[in-house]
């Protein structure tokens, strides 16, 4: 599914001045040539290719339009954001199977100040937020792999700073 900041590349067959690289704006919509505006929200790549196709008949006969996604942000329910005091808090893209190792090394470890055994995972459950402690000094530090996680699509991982 398609959703903000995502990239693709409209390629018109036999036209190259209609062919472009978009980049998904945050209300979900693109713009290309001849198109002022086209909602793409939560649409795959061939159904997009199909409205782009229909709003091109007005201007060219039978075009024939391929979208593919060069770079997937991914829609926010499938991102994982780890916020505080990571080496360099980001969102990530939701990878299958991913666990908080990975995302610790997404974010290049924790910073000189974390407390990174006092970290929350916030999860959403049926539209409930519960947090969860994890212990990612123990992970990443003592190396005890006895802690690390599956994360899901959607987590939070705060990392607050130590009090000294």
């Amino acid at each position: 599914k398609i959703g903000p900041g995502d990239h693709l590349e409209i390629f018109v067959w036999r036209n190259p001045e209609l062919s472009s690289n978009v980049i998904v704006r945050p209300d979900g919509k693109i713009s290309s040539p001849l198109i002022s505006e086209l909602d793409v929200m939560g649409l795959e790549a061939p159904i997009i290719a199909a409205l782009i196709e229909s709003q091109l008949s007005k201007f060219i006969r039978t075009p024939l339009v391929t979208v593919i996604v060069s770079k997937f942000n991914s829609t926010v329910e499938q991102q994982i954001r780890v916020i505080g005091n990571a080496t360099n808090p980001k969102i990530i893209q939701y990878r299958a199977g991913m666990t908080l190792l990975d995302v610790m090394i997404e974010v290049e470890g924790l910073s000189e100040f974390a407390d990174g055994d006092n970290a929350k995972l916030i999860r959403k459950n049926n539209g409930i937020s519960k947090p969860y402690i994890v212990k990612l000094d123990s992970l990443i530090k003592e190396g005890n792999i006895s802690m690390n996680r599956a994360v899901m699509p959607g987590d939070t991982i705060i990392i607050p700073e130590s009090s000294f």
